[in-house]
């Protein structure tokens, strides 16, 4: 197959190495990284993107999740679009959404930190961290969670992610092992990790990544964990555990 793949460059080293190793012919094509702060304008931008990419291409792979509702209403073309069945990059840089979903629940206040992410760091403050974005995301999350449990534990729900927002405790580097001969900085991106943690006064930690949902994403291998639209077929919201339908 001959695949266009559409990223975030805050997934950079991870897609271009999982590219590198795909059986099939891989284009990238990098989108700049905090866009996901404006949702409308990145479904748009997103949305460009596709609708310029021609026939040629078997299929065209998105490496995004939701983001805050970002992706929602795209529609494919002329050709397939495969999408990861994702809240957020945390599930890509993590590889499921089961580990995701253990590290939301179980460490909330987690302000995430991975190398192409704090190099294109613009001084912003804005984390990787679902919730954390701005007002349209907060509102795509609380409307996920009236959907699924009701209104009243969803203003719960709500007051509670409110309150760690604003009192992160944690900090965590995510080594996606993309340093070594053709990737260098790890070490830096880490440091600058380890120092603004220890400024703020948070715990530290570093995890390993996995490259498993992108690596199947760009090998074409979309039998679990993807959504496949084929062409007239628009992106949404399922409010469950898939997260994304068509």
């Amino acid at each position: 197959m001959h695949l266009k793949c559409i990223a975030c460059e805050a997934l950079a080293r991870p897609v271009y190495l999982c590219a590198a190793q795909s059986p099939h012919t891989v284009d990238v094509e990098l989108v700049q990284w905090g866009l996901h702060k404006h949702p409308a304008d990145l479904r748009s931008l997103l949305q460009e993107r596709i609708d310029s990419v021609g026939s040629g291409y078997s299929a065209i792979t998105l490496v995004y999740g939701l983001c805050g509702q970002s992706t929602a209403g795209l529609v494919a073309r002329e050709i397939p679009v495969v999408i990861p069945r994702a809240h957020d990059c945390i599930t890509l840089f993590l590889g499921s959404r089961l580990r995701y979903q253990d590290q939301f629940e179980n460490y909330p206040g987690t302000y995430w930190y991975a190398q192409d992410y704090v190099e294109r760091d613009d001084g912003s403050g804005s984390s990787l961290s679902i919730g954390s974005g701005t007002d349209t995301q907060i509102e795509a999350v609380y409307d996920e969670y009236v959907q699924k449990y009701g209104k009243d534990n969803a203003d719960y729900l709500m007051e509670v992610m409110g309150a760690w927002q604003q009192n992160y405790k944690r900090a965590v580097y995510i080594d996606m092992g993309t340093s070594g001969a053709l990737f260098t900085g790890t070490t830096g991106a880490e440091a600058k990790a380890q120092s603004e943690a220890s400024r703020r006064g948070w715990t530290y930690e570093r995890l390993a990544g996995d490259l498993g949902l992108i690596h199947r994403l760009l090998a074409g291998e979309w039998e679990k964990d993807f959504l496949v639209l084929q062409p007239g077929q628009e992106i949404k919201m399922t409010y469950d555990e898939n997260i994304i339908g068509c």
